[in-house]
């Protein structure tokens, strides 16, 4: 559960780095916060891969909830445009990072028996 709760933080550090990336835009101290953001995502994403996460599952996951908690954020927080064809390709990630966090859960049935 720990790196599930690591994980979950890397994806807020990153969201909350790229965020205050646009913001630093029209004022320069939000890139304090750009800094610190993106050194804590990667530290605690780091953390997830050393308690055993496989990589493939810990970087799908950190960047399809990035994608998604970073699009809806910049709705609300900066007013831009969720169009139909975004609100569809975000499903479509979270989608295809479901696949493969399930899929990395138990050996495909041809690969069980070998060694």
């Amino acid at each position: 559960m720990t790196r599930w709760l690591l994980l979950v933080a890397a994806v807020l550090s990153e969201v909350a780095a790229t965020l205050a990336l646009k913001a630093a835009l029209d004022e320069p101290g939000w890139y304090v916060l750009v800094g610190t953001g993106y050194v804590a995502a990667f530290a605690l994403l780091a953390a997830v891969l050393r308690r055993g996460t496989p990589v493939g599952v810990a970087y799908g996951v950190w960047a399809a909830l990035g994608v998604l908690l970073t699009a809806l954020a910049a709705a609300v927080v900066f007013g831009e445009r969720l169009s139909p064809a975004v609100l569809a390709g975000l499903v479509l990630v979270v989608a295809g990072v479901l696949c493969v966090e399930l899929g990395s859960r138990r050996p495909a049935p041809e690969q069980e028996g070998r060694g």
